[in-house]
């Protein structure tokens, strides 16, 4: 009985103690741009462009982290940038931004190409 009672307590805590993936999974966005820097770029220009992304969560309230440090990039690309926003509506609303268009100035003029992928669960 006593061993009983002792599984039947166990199976209530773990059945209690369990949550979903759904439940636990982040709300947050994450922005993964993949970036082919321009041939002329100079290593001053890409560390201001870097430099620039890193105070972007300071910049605008919607961006939580970002990583600049890509130790490891795959073809053509030169670097990748990630962002992770608060949810889907703070990267909505950080197109077209103050912030955005602060960091675009660095950016933009040594971009030869970008790819972007958004991620969320």
């Amino acid at each position: 009985m006593k061993k009983f009672l002792l599984t039947l307590i166990a199976a209530t805590f773990l059945t209690l103690g369990v949550a979903t993936a759904a439940e636990t999974a982040p709300k947050s966005v994450v922005h993964v741009v993949t970036v082919k820097w321009k041939p002329e770029a100079t290593k001053e220009q890409i560390k201001a462009a870097l430099d620039g992304a890193q105070a972007l969560p300071a910049a605008y309230k919607g961006i939580t982290r970002v990583w600049t440090d890509s130790f490891k990039v795959q073809g053509e690309w030169s670097q990748v940038i990630v962002m992770e926003f608060a949810d889907k509506a703070a990267l909505e609303k950080y197109s077209g931004s103050d912030a955005q268009k602060e960091w675009y100035k660095a950016y933009l003029p040594i971009r030869a190409l970008s790819n972007t992928h958004d991620i969320t669960n």
